[in-house]
């Protein structure tokens, strides 16, 4: 007995050593992307790229952030905590001001024998001005921390001025240049390129950052060459939309309402130049996934695209984000892994950016961190169909809001409270009303509906999980 005890812990190593290498992680973030995507069915934008994503792997329909801003959400995934435990709501913070010891996703496949690199915007980097520097990237998270340069709106050209009254980082400013050559996203897929074609022979985790379509709407010509004018057709609102909204959520950004003082003209405009930057950041994308195929790594990579958050382009008069509607809230995310042999499916499940670090750990065989607060999705990777969580959350807060979203299967609820203890809500029938421009919080045939869903929101994230 003893002997055949001693036999097996020699078979042990013999048995591990033919066990399959560990697998490499590609995390792709695209910054201010809405699922105006050829995949989601867009019926206009050209995403050959990611489309192609879509049909190798599971696109994820109904995947929300933690919060519609960069800087909150990519904190919230990125470390997996929800935006209450990060303590950041806004722009302009490190993560190691509120949590220095934290061990981020990156970090973690890190500290456990990846290599770690990253190329471009991973955390948060004020675009255009911080492009280029390393801006809050977190060198703890990282062996190689990257930073692609781009001339952006100060590349040769005109800039078109659609909101000459909002701040450089927010405006609605479109260039079309002669080439993608000096522009960060196409510097960020060669830097990208170049890290694959060193570390090919060792698991990598490699975080490639790209900055478009967030504006200025910067793309080579040939991309607004894709998208003519007449063809870019402006969000129809019913008339007085946003007036059922709540007036605190109206009260935020409010220069952002009202197409931010666009006539017909310079919507169209706008748009065709967000979808311009999307079909360049998608080329991008392609160069990268190339070379992955030409390296021979596909097979034993987990590949993931995503936004940070949503953006707004008109809908409910509406542009950009920091709203929680759906088009704010929801995000693209496509998930790859080819060890599971599910391709080309979608997922209705409700899923959130911050499940992104519990489930990249389980399909690469770590150990799951106890401080992360999301739950794996990796089941829905192998049974898409499957019934999942019963809400997502997504919040925002300012000075003097604090909003809370919860999107259920087929209601989204909405509560925004002031400091001195003032609460209004939104209500939406998702199933009648997909584009939510009817609010039936207070209609008392709804008042069932309203009740379960401050009951669920009430009882926290917890009581939601699968």
């Amino acid at each position: 007995m003893l002997r055949r005890q001693f036999l097996g812990s020699l078979a042990a190593p013999l048995f591990a050593s033919k066990a399959a290498p560990r697998p490499n992680v590609l995390l792709i973030v695209a910054d201010d992307m809405n699922t105006a995507l050829g995949c989601y069915g867009h019926r206009l934008v050209k995403t050959p790229n990611i489309d192609a994503l879509a049909r190798q792997g599971v696109r994820f329909d109904r995947a929300y952030c933690q919060v519609p801003l960069c800087c909150p959400s990519r904190a919230s995934f990125l470390t997996g905590l929800r935006p209450d435990s990060t303590g950041i709501w806004d722009n302009d913070m490190d993560i190691r001001v509120k949590h220095p010891d934290i061990v981020t996703l990156p970090q973690h496949f890190k500290n456990n024998g990846w290599y770690s690199a990253r190329e471009g915007k991973m955390f948060h980097m004020n675009v255009p001005m911080g492009v280029g520097t390393p801006q809050f990237q977190d060198p703890p998270s990282w062996n190689h921390n990257g930073s692609p340069q781009g001339m952006e709106d100060k590349s040769p050209g005109v800039l078109h001025q659609l909101t000459p009254k909002s701040n450089r980082g927010a405006a609605i400013d479109w260039m079309s240049v002669a080439e993608a050559k000096g522009q960060a996203d196409d510097d960020a897929a060669s830097r990208a390129i170049a890290v694959l074609e060193q570390h090919r022979n060792e698991p990598f985790f490699l975080g490639l950052g790209f900055v478009r379509p967030h504006v200025p709407l910067v793309a080579p010509a040939k991309f607004f060459d894709m998208y003519p004018l007449d063809a870019c057709t402006p969000v129809q609102n019913p008339a007085g939309d946003e007036q059922d909204l709540s007036p605190m959520f109206r009260a935020i950004r409010p220069d952002l309402w009202n197409h931010m003082d666009m006539d017909e003209a310079k919507q169209r405009q706008a748009l065709r130049g967000y979808y311009a930057t999307t079909s360049f950041m998608d080329e991008q994308l392609g160069r990268v996934i190339t070379a992955l195929d030409q390296m021979k790594l596909r097979d034993n990579t987990i590949l993931v695209f995503m936004s940070d958050h949503g953006w707004h382009l008109g809908e409910h008069t509406r542009w950009q984000k920091r709203s929680l509607l759906e088009e704010s809230a929801r995000v693209p995310l496509i998930v790859c892994d080819p060890r599971k042999g599910v391709r080309g499916k979608s997922s209705s499940g409700l899923v959130e950016l911050v499940d992104l670090y519990p489930t990249l750990s389980e399909l690469a065989g770590l150990d799951v961190p106890r401080h992360t607060e999301g739950q794996s999705f990796a089941p829905l990777l192998r049974s898409p169909r499957r019934r999942w969580k019963r809400g997502a959350f997504t919040q925002f807060q300012t000075a003097s809001t604090r909003g809370t979203g919860i999107r259920m299967p087929n209601w989204h609820y909405m509560e925004w409270r002031s400091p001195d203890g003032k609460i209004e809500e939104d209500l939406y029938d998702c199933r009648k009303d997909p584009r939510q421009f009817r609010n039936v919080a207070t209609v008392p045939e709804y008042s069932k509906q309203r009740e379960q869903a401050r009951v669920l929101m009430a009882s926290g994230w917890k009581e939601a999980r699968a």
